[in-house]
């Protein structure tokens, strides 16, 4: 069967079905989340570093409702489905699960992951699910931050040149 980059973006149950079977071969569980609103080189990097901690990246991705009560009502500029098959279609992702809530953490206390990943600009305490993934053993690290990309950023200068 050919393989498509739809393949990795899993529900729920499937997700589980496949730690449970990474976990038999003892493969390590990464788990980072977020909106990835507008795929960019610092995203990329992220994603980049968070696969290189070892082990199967899962990514958890805000559904398109959970990004507008976040980022407000004019975003995601990308429906979910398209945010998720170009996160899946990437090689260092191992699975993406679409979820409503604004956090993590229900996921997270489902999945219990090995690692939860975020950049290096958040601090420890700022890290949503630090303290639900370290109450059952897990790790959290932080990767470094790639200056100059960001979202924010992004969506500044398009409309300095729109302007």
């Amino acid at each position: 069967m050919p393989y498509h980059s739809s393949d990795k973006i899993l529900s729920l149950e499937r997700l589980l079905a496949k730690v449970r079977a990474w976990r038999v071969k003892d493969h390590r569980i990464i788990f980072t989340n977020g909106c990835f609103d507008l795929l960019h080189l610092g995203h990329i990097d992220y994603l980049e570093r968070a696969k290189q901690l070892g082990g199967k990246l899962v990514l958890g991705l805000n559904s398109d409702a959970s990004v507008r009560r976040i980022k407000g009502p004019k975003r995601p500029l990308m429906d979910e489905n398209t945010r998720a098959r170009m996160l899946a279609a990437m090689e260092f992702v191992d699975a993406v699960i679409i979820f409503e809530e604004d956090t993590p953490i229900p996921l997270l206390l489902q999945l219990k992951p090995d690692v939860l990943v975020k950049g290096g600009d958040y601090r420890l305490d700022e890290i949503v699910g630090h303290e639900e993934v370290q109450a059952y053993g897990g790790e959290v690290q932080r990767v470094p931050f790639l200056e100059g990309y960001s979202t924010t950023g992004m969506l500044e200068k398009l409309k300095s040149l729109l302007t």
